[in-house]
Formats: structure tokens, C-alpha cells, sequence
């Protein structure tokens, strides 16, 4: 999953970002309001990160640009004021939430799998499949009593075809969401195709998993 983290405090950028990272996210960096515009008619973004309080401006004016350019990305608001009409006016225009300067990482998390989960129609982070417990939050995959051991990249595709149930997905939206870069078509082609083989084999062991589904010409969906 790929975030765009918006903020000019040096030393907390750095933390967020090897938080974010332990955590298996792409993560992207902007300093100010114009790196940030250039960054966000450029690339796709799972995650917004808006701190408020920039050198050349206000965050809440990106809110317009993120709202023509990132379709479907979700926005939580860092901030250090205490105003309530700054909220109010960052969730009235699009912000999904925001989070108080100091903030804990693990509420961070926490809030942004409250959002995907919400978003995505899923009411907590472990999703029951024929026999499979998948824990998006603990990033794990057992049926019954047995761990079924997925690498980072397998559970992270599979994750992500969870979060967009229902919902075709195509190789290049999935390789955007695993590598955050644009590769070779056939590289990006050939290693989601072998990552969808590896997590079909590795659980197919077990159960039937009919609800991955391949979608000739198209790309893969979970169907639930």
C-alpha cells in the first residue's frame, strides 16, 4: 500500500516513515505544498498523511488537488492546533480523519485500518473464507489451528484484493500497490502472476479457494 506523507518536521518524518515501512507500506515524501502537488498529479496514493502546518502554506488547500487526482485515496489530518474549525472544515472537505501532534504509531494503524476497513465494507480485520482466518491487521493467514506461511509480498496481494473485494483488479494496479514504481509490463505481469500461483498453492493445500478468482483478459478479484 502505497502513502504520500505531507510534513516538514524532520524528525518526525523520519519516524513515520520507518514505522510505516516496518509495516510494509510504500511510503513517499513531500516537505512542502509544492512538492506535494507535483507529487500527487504524478502518482497514486493508497494513504494521504496531511500535517497542516507547512513552510509555504496551509495542507487543508491541498484538500481541492487530492480530491481531482487521488480518486479513492483516504486523507488523516496531522496536526498540532487545537482549533475545532480546522477539523471540521479538513473533514468536511474530504479528510477521512485526523490525529492530534503527539500521536501514538500504533493508533496511526490503528486508524487507518479503521478507514480501509469502513471503506471497503468490512467490519473487522479478520475475514472468515471456507475455513480461512485472515488477519489483515495481524498480517497472518491460519486455517483451523495452522499458520499458513505467506511472504511479505503474498500477504500484502492478498490484502489488498481483500480490501478491494468484489472489485476487478488488473496486474498494474496490483504491482503499483506491491513495488510503488512503474516497471517493465511484463515484469510487473510475471511476478503478480507468480505471487497469485504462490498464494493459490500455499492455501489451496488446505481448502478450496474459488473466491480468488482470475479474471480472463482482466486481472484477479476476491469474490466474497
Amino acid at each position: 500500500m502505497r502513502i504520500l506523507l505531507v510534513e516538514d518536521e524532520k524528525q518526525l518524518v523520519t519516524e513515520v516513515k520507518t514505522f510505516l515501512e516496518s509495516e510494509g507500506y510504500i511510503c513517499d515524501l513531500a516537505f512542502t505544498l509544492l512538492d506535494a502537488s507535483k507529487k500527487l498529479a504524478d502518482s497514486p496514493f493508497d494513504f494521504i498523511l496531511l500535517d497542516l502546518g507547512l513552510p509555504d502554506g496551509d495542507g487543508l488547500d491541498l484538500l481541492p488537488e487530492i480530491a481531482k487526482y487521488q480518486d479513492g485515496s483516504s486523507i488523516i489530518i496531522l496536526t498540532a492546533r487545537t482549533e475545532v474549525d480546522d477539523k471540521v472544515k479538513g473533514l468536511q472537505e474530504g479528510a477521512d480523519d485526523y490525529l492530534s501532534k503527539p500521536f501514538s504509531f500504533l493508533e496511526l494503524k490503528a486508524r487507518m485500518h479503521a478507514i480501509l476497513r469502513r471503506k471497503s465494507g468490512l467490519k473487522k480485520d479478520q475475514i472468515q473464507l471456507q475455513g480461512f482466518t485472515i488477519d489483515l491487521s495481524g498480517k497472518s493467514v491460519f486455517f483451523g489451528e495452522e499458520e499458513i506461511k505467506l511472504t511479505a509480498k503474498e500477504f500484502s496481494l492478498l490484502q489488498f484484493l481483500l480490501i478491494n473485494k468484489n472489485r476487478v483488479l488488473n496486474r498494474f494496479q496490483l504491482a503499483e500497490h506491491l513495488w510503488g514504481d512503474h516497471l517493465d509490463d511484463d515484469y510487473q505481469s510475471n511476478y503478480i502472476d507468480v505471487h497469485i500461483k504462490n498464494i493459490r498453492k500455499k492455501l489451496g493445500v488446505h481448502n478450496s479457494i474459488n473466491w480468488l478468482e482470475t479474471v480472463r483478459g482482466l486481472g484477479y478479484k476476491v469474490k466474497i
